[in-house]
């Protein structure tokens, strides 16, 4: 099973863009509370992990945890993911935190890790792993690039839960239903929901999902590429519906512990994952010598302008801290740059494809978005040949479900209407739909309800943040 598909690595590029830092007060408190959590369990089990570094971090969103293993624990090693511009935002946590030191930044194939074989100490991955449909290919890269007796540190990965109906996806906490949030104060919401709480959302932005994978799973595919592993197991207590189950399971089970409870009501894993052997002491000069390129494997070069160079062609320069080692084809869809198929409000130059009805530029880092009010317009070239499709992504107000008239959003593409959409909740949407075989197209995108919110006197709908056309998969 192939790993991940390009649309989904297209989506996450987008997500970890505007999700790492869009909010940056809530962004630093989420990454403060997730660090302390994590150090409490590498501390924990400290004796069992041994050397730190040379470490990596895959699916580092904007970095936090490695510059805590780089500032706490004085390790060196690397932050990658598979967004460069998630990676660069790094750059606020180290002037907010008075960080001195930091990794260095990849953008990165988890699938594809860009490093030599046997040339690292330390892997840790957090709430990552359940977003490749064949996490398999993550572990035998993670075992490819340890050195004997290294450590994988997997952790926030979510336990298939047995006591559910499964009746749809449920939003974050934030986007839910007043009943919804009743009933998740009661510890009953999980009963009726699928997967994990907040999937909803990461779904339908088009990020696949594994939550397929229950205890047993996971001890399974951990003892086949690794020699010895120590667990922590978390089994959410979410009002009395929980509570009462998973004491319950806990006196039934034959060692108390709450393996039969993470069964039964689901949760979050942590595993510390040993790979056989043993192994002198790795090199720390120069931690770039231990990268290698994603085309070819070769080994690179490394230029007096910090550029790393392969034999066979393959060039990264340090883009504002960060080098772009995804391979040449994935790098040129994920990244294209000033195009003239995409419209992407955090780059400066999108201005010339708006025609009309956009509202000035608003917003921070990965998340700089529009207002439209009844309807805008912009235009679009193809540059790429084959179908295409036109994904576009935006941000529903509370206030739109708030005007007494169903909320609808249309998309109109050279005049023919190529998509109708009923949001029926707050939050992140993404709109795709096909579109013809024209050079040159005309997008219009139009919404009702029209609101206010004085004292500002604009009109307002929803918020576009980027559009673009993409290769129709099959």
């Amino acid at each position: 099973m192939k790993a991940q598909t390009l649309s989904t690595k297209r989506a996450e590029v987008e997500w970890h863009n505007f999700a790492s830092f869009g909010q940056p007060d809530r962004a630093l408190a989420v990454y403060e509370e997730e660090n302390r959590r994590r150090d409490g369990l590498l501390t924990k089990h400290r004796g069992f992990i041994g050397p730190l570094e040379p470490f990596l971090e895959i699916g580092a969103a904007a970095g936090h945890s490695s510059y805590m293993l780089a500032n706490k624990f004085g390790a060196r090693g690397f932050a990658l993911d598979i967004s460069a511009d998630a990676l660069r935002h790094g750059v606020h946590l180290m002037d907010a935190w008075g960080l001195q030191h930091a990794p260095v930044r990849v953008a990165g194939d988890a699938a594809n890790l860009p490093f030599r074989d046997g040339s690292l100490q330390f892997v840790m991955a957090f709430q990552m792993l359940s977003q490749f449909t064949g996490m398999e290919q993550v572990f035998q890269e993670v075992h490819r690039v340890l050195a004997p007796g290294g450590v994988f540190f997997l952790a926030e990965e979510p336990l298939r839960r047995l006591l559910t109906l499964r009746l749809y996806r449920c939003p974050y906490r934030e986007s839910m239903k007043p009943w919804e949030r009743k009933l998740e104060e009661w510890g009953l919401l999980g009963y009726l929901v699928r997967d994990v709480i907040g999937a909803a959302q990461e779904e339908d932005f088009g990020i696949r999902q594994n939550h397929r994978m229950g205890l047993r799973h996971w001890h399974d595919l951990i003892h086949k590429y690794f020699a010895a592993a120590e667990y922590e197991i978390f089994v959410p207590e979410r009002g009395w519906g929980e509570r009462i189950v998973k004491r319950m399971a806990v006196r039934l089970d034959r060692y108390h512990s709450v393996w039969r409870a993470a069964r039964l009501l689901g949760g979050t894993l942590a595993a510390f994952c040993k790979k056989a052997g043993t192994a002198p002491g790795l090199p720390l000069d120069g931690l770039e010598s231990l990268l290698r390129c994603p085309d070819c494997h070769a080994s690179f070069q490394r230029l007096e302008d910090a550029t790393l160079a392969c034999a066979c062609g393959y060039g990264a320069g340090l883009e504002d801290g960060v080098y772009n080692l995804l391979p040449s084809k994935e790098r040129t869809e994920l990244y294209p740059g000033d195009r003239e198929d995409v419209v992407d409000f955090s780059r400066p130059g999108h201005e010339k494809h708006l025609i009309n009805g956009w509202s000035e530029v608003e917003g921070t880092f990965g998340n700089k978005y529009r207002w439209i009010a009844g309807r805008a317009a912009a235009r679009l070239a193809r540059v790429q040949d084959g179908p295409q499709r036109l994904r576009i992504r935006g941000h529903a107000h509370e206030l739109f479900f708030q005007q007494g008239e169903a909320p609808r959003i249309e998309v109109k593409v050279n005049g023919r209407s190529a998509c109708v959409w009923k949001p029926d909740r707050t939050g992140v949407f993404v709109l795709e739909a096909d579109v013809s075989e024209a050079a040159d197209l005309l997008v219009e995108i139009s919404a009702t309800p029209v609101w206010k919110c004085p004292p500002d006197d604009r009109d307002f709908t929803v918020t576009i943040s980027m559009l673009r056309l993409i290769p129709r998969e099959a």
